[in-house]
């Protein structure tokens, strides 16, 4: 039967890479690896170093256009448009394991930070099980159906990684929770839809392409600890009280992806009160 494995790889620095994904790399037959264009090819060349190093040798690596999302889309087709690119990254997804990963052979995915925490990936893959509309019963750490275009099995496992909100904590040497607080880990799209009575005390935010932090109604309220590729030769870090260095990484955040040409960053914004 074939094989799947989803193998979260860190946020950015290879020695990231833990040691049951290192066995993962190490097992696999053939990889997809998803090609973002040429601003982003670093992104490539990090996994294809990874793969130098641990995978085995005779392994195939194949490489596919990530399809493009619509991050133009209103709020109210926003869920569509996330959707469609999800069912699009599914037909590359049921393609690999269809026509790449051979038979009773592993194939892997290898996805950026940890896959169980906003990626797409296990989502997609279970699209391309539904599919099939043959459910093996209860859900385990593995599941197999029938994937209805190849006529075959195969089954797929997840791989954690470290997430960039444990990256970006690590970095700036703080917990990412208070005693007797909760954390919400949340989008800028989202923070910046919050009414600014509601929004958390501790609140890790991603895919913000928009400064959602600079538009606070009450930036004297909250530190802000803010990162930008994390883990990599690139990281940049910030912080300090919102109302004084949100320009600053603004201006920061504005120069690096205008150097680049994208930019891939977090930040954990934190209420300041007299219990802590």
């Amino acid at each position: 039967m074939k094989k799947l494995l989803v193998i979260g790889i860190g946020a950015g620095d290879p020695d990231y890479l833990t040691l049951q994904a290192v066995k993962a790399i190490g097992r696999a037959d053939v990889f997809l690896v998803l090609d973002k264009g040429e601003e982003k090819s670093d992104l490539v060349r990090l996994r294809q170093d990874m793969l130098a190093r641990y995978a085995r040798p005779g392994h195939r690596v194949v490489q596919a256009a990530d399809p493009d999302r619509d991050r133009a889309a209103a709020p109210a087709a926003y869920a569509a448009a996330v959707s469609d690119w999800r069912a699009r990254r599914a037909d590359l997804y049921q393609a690999f394991v269809r026509d790449e990963v051979p038979a009773d052979g592993t194939g892997a995915l290898l996805v950026w930070g940890d896959p169980s925490l906003y990626d797409s990936t296990i989502a997609a893959v279970d699209e391309v099980l539904a599919r099939a509309g043959s459910d093996t019963g209860s859900r385990q750490d593995t599941e197999s159906r029938q994937d209805a275009a190849s006529g075959q099995h195969f089954e797929y496992s997840v791989v954690p990684g470290i997430s960039c909100v444990s990256a970006l904590t690590a970095a700036h040497r703080i917990p990412l929770n208070r005693v007797g607080r909760p954390v919400t880990v949340t989008t800028g799209r989202r923070l910046a839809a919050t009414a600014a009575a509601d929004v958390p005390d501790d609140v890790a935010v991603m895919l913000d392409a928009h400064d959602a932090f600079a538009g606070l109604a009450e930036p004297e309220a909250f530190t802000i600890y803010w990162g930008a590729y994390v883990g990599t030769p690139d990281e940049l870090l910030l912080s300090g009280p919102v109302a004084e260095i949100a320009p600053t990484i603004q201006r920061v955040r504005a120069e690096a992806r205008a150097r680049k040409g994208w930019i891939m960053d977090t930040y954990l914004l934190r209420r300041v009160d007299a219990a802590n």
